[in-house]
């Protein structure tokens, strides 16, 4: 029997470590030539490593969570034959690690909850045998699993054959409760260890807090014409059928913020705080904040600007698809110069966004709510009118953006949101 040394090959330009984020093997374990052994992740892309050998793991490198630096040895394999070899793998191609794509979401999603009076999974008992290695999960979901000792060949999927967070709460609780859920019952604490994608949204929202002083704007749009235009032109287009993309309220707000961003150069940009120079961009490459099972991610739609209504509803679709299934390439999740975050109906009533840094400002819709409104009657006078309202919030860099510009922006989106047709004008 001879040893085989796998060392982390280069993944990237420029990149000296990567994290280990999911083990798909241990000591111990058997790995076939191609198969998985670790998921690794760089300030660019996670990349899944394949064994170029195939035999039994003897060593691997450290734990979820540590880091590795580039030529260093990631699993030691014992293989057929004698003497040692110690060459590292290919250069691997800077892509996402792989899965299968969920069943369609909204742009924006909340982690499900399951509910008291959900029905628990059957016991593990009576499920098929599966390896672990077979089951459909994102590396997210598979590292907190291994934090929290669970077999996911144990734990059945509630949809799609795809196992996500709630699908482990739920098996937390059935076994918790011996097969018996008790509304309310005490649950048990758990440690979650802090790594991969959201070490990294930690590491950056910390860095933008501590950096950057934020200041925050809201104000109130009417935002009834707007509705009842985005009802008509998805009716005249026939949208939601034929794979036709649905006109959702976010295309209409990008194309307000592109019209709008021209005349406040100050909003679309980013500060080099160590060199002391700020851009100001004349494309408009915005920022999408997006719900993923592994934590927030920014899929950029480039040039914005330069896209119809329905150009950009198809674009959100596919970037928000991509960021959720892993898909998404480096270059597609980086370069923003204004970030939009949206929580779509969770969109409360006002909030204060984190800035994405280096940018230097952001901007979020809120929740529509219809409410009475004083309203002009036609004859001089005002009438009592039921109205639909949504708070649009901003957060800017108050090193940069004076509260004046972040005020009279808010402001010009609102002219052309409360005027829609000003929105599909030349």
């Amino acid at each position: 029997m001879g040893k085989f040394t796998f060392r982390l090959p280069d993944i990237g330009e420029g990149i000296a470590e990567a994290e280990i984020v999911t083990w798909h093997v241990k000591v111990g374990d058997r790995v076939e030539e191609d198969g998985k052994i670790a998921d690794v992740m760089t300030d660019k892309a996670t990349v899944e490593m394949e064994s170029p050998v195939s035999g039994v793991v003897l060593e691997v490198a450290g734990a979820e969570g540590d880091m590795i630096a580039i030529g260093s040895p990631l699993v030691v394999i014992e293989i057929d034959g004698e003497g040692e070899a110690d060459e590292p793998a290919p250069k691997a191609e800077a892509e996402p690690a792989s899965a299968p794509a969920p069943t369609p979401a909204p742009v924006v999603e909340a982690t499900p909850i399951v509910s008291s009076s959900s029905p628990p999974p059957p016991p593990a008992a009576v499920q098929p045998a599966v390896h672990a290695a077979k089951v459909l999960a994102s590396p997210a979901v598979r590292a907190r699993a291994a934090d929290l000792g669970i077999d996911l060949a144990q734990v059945k999927p509630a949809e799609d054959g795809r196992l996500r967070h709630a699908d482990l709460d739920a098996f937390l609780a059935y076994n918790a409760g011996g097969g018996f859920r008790s509304p309310g019952g005490k649950r048990a604490d758990q440690q979650v260890k802090v790594i991969g994608l959201r070490r990294r949204i930690s590491e950056n929202m910390a860095a933008s807090k501590r950096n950057i002083p934020h200041f925050s704007y809201v104000e109130e749009s009417d935002v009834t014409a707007l509705e009842e235009m985005r009802a008509q032109l998805n009716a005249a287009r026939g949208a939601g059928s034929n794979g036709r993309p649905k006109l959702t309220m976010l295309p209409l707000l990008i194309t307000a913020l592109c019209r709008a961003l021209p005349d406040f150069p100050m909003i679309n940009a980013r500060f080099d705080d160590e060199a002391g120079v700020v851009t100001r961009f004349g494309s408009v490459h915005l920022g999408m904040a997006t719900q993923t099972e592994g934590g927030l991610m920014v899929p950029v739609i480039r040039d914005a600007q330069d896209k119809n209504l329905w150009q950009l509803a198809a674009e959100i679709t596919r970037l928000a698809e991509a960021a959720r299934n892993g898909t998404a390439k480096s270059e597609e999740l980086s370069g923003s110069t204004i970030t939009l975050t949206s929580l779509g109906p969770l969109g409360g009533v006002a909030h204060t966004p984190v800035i994405n840094r280096p940018e230097v400002a952001i901007i979020g819709p809120n929740r529509i709510v219809e409410r009475p409104m004083f309203v002009p009657d036609g004859l001089g006078g005002e009438r009592i009118e039921k109205r639909k309202l949504m708070n649009l919030s901003i957060s800017c860099d108050h090193r940069v953006v004076d509260g004046w510009d972040a005020a009279s922006f808010v402001q010009a989106v609102k002219r052309l949101i409360e005027t829609p047709v000003l929105l599909l004008a030349d």
